[in-house]
């Protein structure tokens, strides 16, 4: 599954952004999730939501402020960032790992499908 995300920009800190993530594939039996990479720093895993969408997972510095979501209909995964830190500032990526239902993936690793990046910049 090819993916490809979007919604990036220059925002301020307490802004709020969307992300997402498309394919032109279905993305029905897929795991998917959110990661994000730094100036130099490596990726880190931000959110995953399991295939039917009933069961999502969070980095500790995201929750409360991010919400992942999915419309299988429309092969799309969403971010919506709330209370933006300047911290937040990165590239955000989608992946994708086929599994089973219930099933939530945190690993980096464990991803097979990556997209392209979309980059987040949150200024002070």
């Amino acid at each position: 599954v090819q993916l490809q995300a979007s919604g990036g920009g220059l925002v301020q800190a307490g802004d709020s952004l969307r992300l997402s993530c498309s394919s032109e594939r279905t993305i029905v039996p897929y795991v998917m999730g959110w990661f994000r990479q730094a100036p130099g720093k490596e990726r880190e895993f931000v959110a995953t939501i399991s295939r039917g969408g009933t069961v999502r997972d969070y980095a500790d510095f995201v929750k409360g402020r991010f919400i992942i979501s999915r419309e299988n209909a429309k092969n799309t995964v969403h971010l919506q960032m709330n209370n933006l830190k300047v911290e937040d500032t990165a590239v955000y990526y989608c992946a994708a790992k086929e599994g089973v239902t219930g099933q939530t993936i945190a690993s980096i690793n464990r991803y097979d499908e990556w997209g392209r990046g979309t980059l987040v910049t949150v200024s002070s």
